[in-house]
C-alpha cells in the first residue's frame, strides 16, 4: 500500500464514520476502485491505527462532555452525567455480544463482495428517510419548541434500543451513525442529544476492537512485523484524525438541523451502483 492509498482510505474512514453513509462499506468500495487487496495482517494494523484516530476525533470534539462525563463516573457522582454514562455501557452490551460471539461470521460477511455492501446501504437509505419523515411529525407535536429540542430525553430503554442498532450496523454497508441516529429519532428522542449520544457510545466498541485486533498481533500465528510502512500508518492516522474532527462537528450541527435527506439519497444511489457493480 503507498502513501496516497493510506491518505484516501484515512480520509473516507474519518468522514463516513460519522456521516450517515457507512464506514465500512465506503472502505470496502474504495478498496475495490483503488485495487488494494491488504494481506490479514497488514489489514488489521492499518485497521487498529484508523479505529485510534477515529476514537481520538470523537473526544477531541466532544472534549468538554467528555471531560465532564469522565469526571462524574469516575468520582461516583451519582448525578445526571454518571447515569448517561450508565446508558452509554448499557447500549454497549449488544455490540459486545456480537463482536464475542460471532466475530467470525460477521467478518466472513465482509469477504463477500459489494453485494452486501449495497443491500445495506439501501437499508440504510431506507431508515434515513423514515426517520427524517418520523422527526417531521414529532416537531408538528412540539409547536414552540425549537426542532432540536421537540422529543424527550434518552431513557434507559432507549439506549438499549439505540445499542441494539449500532450491533446490527456491524455489517458493511449499514452505517453505525446513520442507524443509531435515525434508531434515536424514530424512538422520539431530542435530536440535540441523539448525535453525542451516537458518537460517544461507539468509543467504547471501537476500543474493544482494536484492543482485540491487538491480542491477534501478539499471537504466535501472527507472522508479520510491520507490514505497512510508517510513513503509511501516519499519513492514515493523520488523514482519519483530521477528516473525523469535520465529520464529527458537521454531523452533529446537520443532526440538529434534521437536514438527512441529501444522505438518505446518497446512500440510495451508492447502493444501487454497488449491487450493480
Amino acid at each position: 500500500m503507498e502513501w496516497l492509498d493510506a491518505l484516501i482510505l484515512g480520509i473516507v474512514q474519518g468522514l463516513t464514520e460519522y456521516l450517515p453513509v457507512s464506514s465500512s462499506g465506503h472502505l470496502e468500495i474504495f478498496k475495490t476502485i483503488l485495487g488494494i487487496d491488504l494481506p490479514a495482517d497488514e489489514n488489521l494494523q492499518f485497521s487498529v491505527i484508523l479505529h485510534a484516530a477515529t476514537v481520538l476525533s470523537t473526544i477531541a470534539v466532544l472534549w468538554p462532555m467528555f471531560r465532564d462525563l469522565c469526571r462524574s463516573f469516575f468520582t461516583f457522582r451519582r448525578d445526571a452525567d454518571f447515569y448517561y454514562v450508565c446508558k452509554i455501557l448499557l447500549s454497549c452490551i449488544p455490540v459486545a455480544i456480537v463482536g464475542f460471539c460471532f466475530k467470525d461470521q460477521v467478518e466472513q460477511i465482509f469477504s463477500d463482495g459489494l453485494l452486501v455492501v449495497g443491500i445495506c446501504l439501501c437499508v440504510t437509505a431506507a431508515l434515513l428517510l423514515f426517520a427524517q419523515l418520523s422527526d417531521m411529525r414529532k416537531v408538528r407535536g412540539h409547536v414552540g419548541l425549537e426542532p432540536q429540542n421537540a422529543g424527550r430525553d434518552i431513557s434507559w430503554w432507549d439506549a438499549m434500543i439505540i445499542g441494539c442498532a449500532q450491533a446490527v450496523a456491524v455489517l458493511p454497508g449499514l452505517s453505525r451513525s446513520g442507524t443509531t441516529i435515525a434508531t434515536g429519532i424514530m424512538l422520539g428522542d431530542k435530536r440535540s442529544q441523539v448525535a453525542n449520544f451516537s458518537f460517544l457510545m461507539v468509543i467504547i466498541p471501537i476500543l474493544g476492537e482494536a484492543l482485540l485486533d491487538v491480542k491477534d498481533m501478539l499471537e504466535p500465528a501472527y507472522h508479520a512485523t510491520m507490514q505497512t510502512s510508517v510513513l503509511c500508518m501516519v499519513v492514515g492516522f493523520v488523514a482519519a484524525f483530521v477528516s473525523g474532527c469535520a465529520a464529527c462537528a458537521w454531523m452533529i450541527s446537520l443532526v440538529k438541523k434534521g437536514n438527512l435527506w441529501w444522505f438518505a439519497l446518497y446512500c440510495a444511489i451508492m447502493g444501487i451502483l454497488c449491487i450493480l457493480w
